[in-house]
């Protein structure tokens, strides 16, 4: 069986009156730090997750997932979220570890980019975001706190700044962790629209993008502004389509 190695981290609680600095300057030095704030949620887009059990039988769970949603509030931190994330949780004890990055496509202002680090607890997390956001040079230091679940996503409230919530430390040990026997779980997603995209070697369906398989004559079937539904899977590092249905004609 193959073993997960846990990195010996620790993470710290943060202070429980959570704020965002937006700092002005180059560096963290520099003068002009100005406190923003935004709410936001993401939900899952696909993930893929493996389990495995520690030595005195803890139950790790180990989900890669993309979430997207909206961010609001302050100008330079509102707009379409994307965030990426790695949770390592122990499912026995409910506790973990949540690391990312996230993206806000902010609209009159540069996009917001970073990465964060958090402790998860019962269902909860509370960390640290560190990035850019606002005008050119502006550094962006965060609190972080959510509801989240690696299956669904960050539920409606989560906060940057703004009064986040205060969290607990944990410590991942270095305990070597035996994968379970379970099937390989394999990234999928899915859209339904219109097509608004299409060519010999892709499709494009409500913003979600896959690669036409080889020998595929799904360009030749359908065209742009059909309206259909998509399923894919990451295969070869590639999200590839598995099928399309159009008003009940399912096609593979």
């Amino acid at each position: 069986m193959r073993k997960l190695i846990l990195p010996a981290v620790l993470v710290a609680a943060l202070v429980p009156a959570g704020i965002a600095v937006a700092n002005g300057g180059l560096g963290f030095g520099a003068s002009n730090p100005t406190a923003v704030a935004a709410t936001f949620s993401a939900t899952q887009t696909k993930t893929s997750t493996r389990t495995c059990t520690t030595s005195d039988n803890r139950t790790i769970v180990v989900t890669d997932g993309t979430y997207t949603g909206t961010a609001t509030g302050d100008a330079t931190l509102a707009g379409a979220l994307t965030i990426r994330a790695r949770s390592v949780i122990d499912t026995t004890n409910k506790v973990g570890l949540v690391t990312g990055q996230f993206g806000i496509d902010t609209s009159g202002q540069p996009n917001a980019r970073g990465s964060f680090q958090a402790v998860f607890s019962a269902g909860q997390i509370a960390g640290l975001a560190t990035g850019r956001a606002g005008a050119s040079h502006t550094s962006l230091v965060a609190n972080l706190s959510a509801a989240f679940d690696p299956s669904t996503g960050f539920a409606a409230g989560s906060k940057l700044g703004g009064g986040t919530s205060g969290g607990n430390a944990v410590e991942l040990t270095s305990k070597a962790c035996q994968q379970s026997n379970q099937p390989t779980t394999h990234e999928r997603s899915s859209a339904h629209g219109t097509i608004s995209s299409i060519s010999v070697g892709s499709i494009t369906v409500a913003g979600l993008t896959c690669v036409l398989p080889s020998g595929s004559d799904v360009s030749t079937k359908y065209k742009q502004n059909d309206v259909v539904t998509i399923q894919c899977e990451l295969s070869n590092g590639q999200n590839t389509l598995t099928s399309i249905d159009a008003k009940g004609g399912k096609h593979h």
